[in-house]
Order: structure tokens, then C-alpha cells, then sequence
């Protein structure tokens, strides 16, 4: 059945304001190009768009040319201000930006072990209410949160799970106490995989796997598009995946044993040290991606031991992902597969072609850890978006 004039008028909204979004101010006769709208109905459009403070004149377009059709239309950037949080075990940042993504201020915070569950949840919500404040950017429309655990697909929480601080799961229901903004939480390992699809690695790929290699290990799975989260959340917890090559078997609560015990940070500075490799960084993330990236900048003698070692452990891991999801292209993503690069990738693709008979391209993550922001922040964006750029019952 044909759509009802209202729901017309919202698609056609909605499409100009993503088409705004996406190639920056437009004109009336390029946003009549691109839709394929009528001249009358883009008019209709743009004056609906601006009465609502969606889109406001930014502008003219060519030096020559004046009047009304030369007007420039882009998205009021500041009609909602939004927050990007990576929780990590050992601290907080936070971004703050418009509407439209744009940077408008930074921060972070180490919390140390010993911090109590309060004073740490007290800490992190001051620095998210002090960045929004510095950068004029208060209230808050939109929160969006990367943490590491499993997130409950019913209801959208961050679950309980052992090893991790308390004041994780205690900040995302403080945040939404304290602010008022919706707050929406999702797995690190998630975030980074939808940022290398928007603005890395992943860009031309609609099913891939992301393959976590920092301080901790994990996978993210998008099949046709999509992300795929599995009955628990728990997909693409590859750090407790039985591999060879390890003392033990991991159990329900320790993922030592399992994959995390060949390519977690630890594993891999351990390694390092068995070929005399030595790097700077007092925490172990820090100095396993250093190592790594000074290892395939030299690629020489122990460093391409190293990494040949390296390697092998890594292509374990992403054979036994493709054996079963075949997703045609694995990007080795953290600090630790941007390190590596295309070395690393190299030899991962190398091995994994004589192991399993998929053909599978290995990628190097072009974002490494600020990937789980960028997720965020691309998370908090959209869900800002859809619900400002929805039909005017929902707004």
C-alpha cells in the first residue's frame, strides 16, 4: 500500500537530513540531485526541517552566485551534544561532541585498583559532568558507553561477570541517575568492530570478524551487516576458547587456559622476553603493542622469530572462527593487530591459508584502541540521530 502523506513527509525528511549528514551542507537543487524529490516537495522539506531546528543556512554556494537557491542547508550541529566513554579495568576517557560527531573536548582518568566501588563511580561521573561543562556542552543528550563483559541482550545491561570491577556495571546506572541524557552501553570488542566499519579496516565489509588483541582477547562477529551477539551476549568470547599449545583449560570464571593464555598482552610480553625482546611500558598492554610494533618495523633475527611465534598463536585463534563462520575477512584489531600491521596480518594470512580451506583476508586494524571510543561515540551519535531525525510524533 502507498505510504500515508505524513510517513512521506518523514522518509523524505529523514533521507535529506542522512544526505546533510553524510556530504556536509547542501543546497536546495543538490538535495532535489540526490533524492529525486520534486523541486516543491525539497522546498516543503526544508522549511519543515528548519522550523523543527534540525538544519539552519550555513551559507552560499560559488563565489558567483547569490539568492535563495545558493543557500547552503546544514544540521544545527548543536542541537545535542552527546558523551563517548572507554571503561577499561584501569580507568576512564571520555569525548564530548556535537550532533554531528565533531570533537569538542577530551578527558581521562586512571582509577586505581585499590579505589573503592564509590569513589570510583563518584570519580568517573565528575569527569564526564566536568568535560560536558568544559566544553559547553551541557546537558547531555546521548551517552554511549564501551566496556569490556558481556551485555544481556533482553535488556541491554552490562552483566555481572567475574574479574571485572564492580563500579563498571555501578557507573552506567549512576550516569543515568545523574544526567539527563539516555545511556547506552555495549562491549568494547562490539564498538571497535562497528568504528572499523564505518571509518577503518572493515569499511567495505558487510561480514567480518574483529579479533581483540589488547589487554584482554575477544572477537566481534557482523554477519551480513549486522552484529551478532548470540543468545547471552556472549559472542565472540574467544579468550576462553580450549586451544593447543596451553598448561591448562580455562573454566566458566578464568579464561587462562584458553585463547587469552596465547594472545592476551601478557602472553605476548612473555614471549617477547623467550627471544630477548625488550619494551618500554610500565603496563603490559602498553609494552606488548610497543614490542610488537618494533618487532615488524625491524623484522630481523629475534624479531621476526618473534613474530613468526607470534603468529602461529594468533592464526590458532582465527582458524577456529573461520572454520565456523567463514566470514571471508578477520581484522586483527587493539593496540596489539595495529601494532603488528600488514607484517603481522601477513603472516597470519599465511598460515591460516594452509590450515583451513576458506579463503580468508587478514587485515590490520587501522584504528587499534581508539577504536572502542570512536564505537562509542558512532553508537551515542546514532541513536541521538534517530531519534531527532524521527517523524515529529517521536521527536
Amino acid at each position: 500500500m502507498p505510504a500515508s502523506p505524513s510517513t512521506a513527509r518523514a522518509i523524505n525528511d529523514r533521507l535529506a537530513l542522512r544526505l546533510l549528514q553524510q556530504e556536509g551542507p547542501l543546497t536546495a537543487g543538490r538535495l532535489k540531485q540526490l533524492t529525486g524529490l520534486s523541486r516543491p516537495t525539497v522546498a516543503d522539506l526544508v522549511e519543515r526541517l528548519m522550523t523543527a531546528g534540525l538544519i539552519e543556512i550555513v551559507g552560499e554556494s560559488g563565489e558567483q552566485r547569490r539568492g535563495p537557491n545558493a543557500r547552503l542547508y546544514g544540521i544545527v550541529a548543536d542541537r545535542a551534544h552527546l558523551a563517548a566513554l572507554d571503561v577499561r579495568t584501569e580507568g576512564v576517557t571520555v569525548v564530548i561532541s556535537d550532533l554531528l560527531g565533531t570533537e569538542l573536548g577530551r578527558a581521562s582518568l586512571p582509577i586505581a585498583d585499590d579505589t573503592g566501588t564509590g569513589p570510583a563511580v563518584e570519580q568517573a561521573v565528575a569527569l564526564v559532568e566536568r568535560a560536558a561543562k568544559e566544553a559547553g556542552a551541557d546537558p547531555l543528550h546521548t551517552v554511549g558507553i564501551g566496556a569490556p563483559g558481556l551485555i544481556d541482550p533482553a535488556t541491554g545491561e552490562l552483566r555481572n561477570s567475574s574479574g571485572l570491577p564492580e563500579w563498571h556495571r555501578r557507573l552506567v546506572a549512576a550516569l543515568g541517575e545523574r544526567l539527563p541524557a539516555r545511556v547506552i552501553v555495549e562491549n568494547e570488542t562490539n564498538l571497535a568492530a562497528l568504528a572499523e566499519q564505518r571509518d577503518g579496516a572493515a569499511h567495505d565489509r558487510d561480514t567480518f570478524v574483529l579479533l581483540w588483541l589488547g589487554l584482554g582477547t575477544g572477537a566481534a562477529v557482523v554477519l551480513d551487516g549486522r552484529l551478532r551477539r548470540g543468545a547471552s551476549g556472549g559472542t565472540g568470547e574467544i579468550g576462553f576458547l580450549p586451544v593447543p599449545g596451553t598448561a591448562t583449560l580455562p573454566s566458566a570464571t578464568d579464561c587462562a587456559g584458553g585463547f587469552h593464555s596465547l594472545g592476551g598482552d601478557a602472553a605476548v610480553v612473555t614471549l617477547a622476553d623467550e627471544y630477548g625482546l625488550v619494551g618500554e611500558g610500565a603496563e603490559a598492554g602498553v609494552r606488548a603493542a610497543n614490542l610488537v610494533r618494533e618487532a615488524a618495523a625491524g623484522e630481523s633475527g629475534a624479531a621476526s622469530g618473534f613474530l613468526d611465534s607470534l603468529a602461529d598463536r594468533l592464526t590458532i585463534g582465527v582458524a577456529s572462527v573461520v572454520a565456523v563462520l567463514d566470514p571471508g575477512c578477520v581484522v586483527l584489531g587493539g593496540e596489539v593487530g595495529q601494532a603488528g600491521g600488514a607484517v603481522l596480518a601477513a603472516r597470519v594470512a599465511e598460515r591460516l591459508g594452509r590450515m583451513s580451506p576458506l579463503a580468508t583476508e587478514v587485515r590490520a586494524s587501522l584504528l587499534g584502541g581508539g577504536a572502542v571510543l570512536r564505537g562509542a561515540l558512532l553508537m551515542a551519535r546514532d541513536a541521538a540521530q534517530d531519534e531527532l531525525f524521527g517523524p515529529p510524533s517521536s521527536r
